[in-house]
């Protein structure tokens, strides 16, 4: 029988090639090596060539181990053009397997980014007003217009609720003023503000870089009590809406309102292929999503 070739490793050491090896198996050997200073911070990570070779997996794999490295702020500088560096405050990051989801804002651009890697990029959103969506669109924007990302088409579908429903939140202590809501209208004016934004970035990116984008809404006719965001159909991103008691300044009146800061919940992720739990987790949250936009979602102009 045929021995397999050994491989060099960043740190010096022989190690055997292995096949088996799964991508949290890789971002596990990398953040130790992060933790105990044989990586240091500032220094260049190897390529993805070099760590698939050393690992003896796939690159796919190898740019898995990198996002979640990434997502736990050990990693910095993750693209296609160049290898990653070690975070300068990298022992100060959350690490490891059990380590606790983070807040949308921190969690959800590197791993859009991430997604803006291949060569078809499909995000489908559920959310209330797609703040955060929006704002986590311009780690990758930035990578595309600096020449570090390319990819051929990028096909968004959001779901947002409908401006004719009385929404659960946000809104007023006590209930709605009859037709006249300033929380209704400034939650509407918020949602068809970030949406034009939203369209208005990707489809530019036909113009600028001849990129196949289609961006789409749809109207729900309820109020989402969760967000979730599907990326390339291979992982999915998930988290609560907290209600919240609060102070609404609208014009010169402050309203007590019951509403909930969606940038601020904490993201949980799932992906496809990490073990049965999180594949039919995404699996299922694919067939909810595509059941909502297919039956009871309706047109959505984000107009006044």
């Amino acid at each position: 029988m045929a021995v397999e070739p050994e491989h060099a490793s960043v740190n010096g050491r022989k190690k055997p090639q292995r096949p088996q090896r799964t991508h949290r198996e890789v971002a596990d050997e990398l953040r130790a090596r992060i933790r105990s200073g044989v990586l240091r911070p500032g220094q260049r990570m190897p390529t993805q060539a070099q760590l698939a070779a050393e690992f003896g997996v796939e690159r796919q794999a190898v740019r898995g181990a990198l996002r979640i490295l990434q997502s736990e702020h050990l990693l910095t500088n993750i693209s296609k053009g160049a290898p990653a560096t070690v975070a300068e405050r990298a022992d100060r990051a959350p690490a490891g397997p059990a380590a606790p989801p983070q807040p949308t804002t921190v969690a959800l651009a590197p791993r859009i980014a991430s997604a803006f890697e291949a060569e078809h990029v499909h995000i489908d959103a559920v959310c209330l007003t797609a703040v955060s969506l929006t704002l986590a669109m311009g780690e990758p924007l930035r990578q595309i217009y600096a020449g570090r990302l390319k990819p051929a088409k990028v096909d968004v579908r959001v779901l947002l609720p409908s401006r004719s429903i009385d929404l659960a939140f946000p809104v007023p202590v006590g209930g709605r003023r009859g037709h006249d809501d300033p929380v209704h209208e400034r939650w509407l004016a918020q949602r068809n503000a970030q949406g034009q934004v939203l369209r208005h970035n990707l489809l530019a990116l036909r113009a600028t870089h001849g990129i196949d984008v289609r961006v789409t809404f749809r109207a729900l006719p309820f109020t989402p009590p969760v967000k979730l965001y599907l990326l390339n159909n291979t992982e999915a991103l998930f988290a609560y809406y907290t209600v919240t008691r609060s102070e609404a300044q609208i014009g010169q009146e402050s309203l007590p309102t019951y509403d909930a800061q969606g940038v601020r919940s904490m993201l949980f992720a799932f992906e496809q292929g990490d073990g049965l739990r999180d594949t039919t987790f995404v699996e299922q949250s694919h067939l909810w999503f595509n059941a909502l936009w297919e039956t009871i979602s309706s047109e959505l102009e984000l107009t006044d």
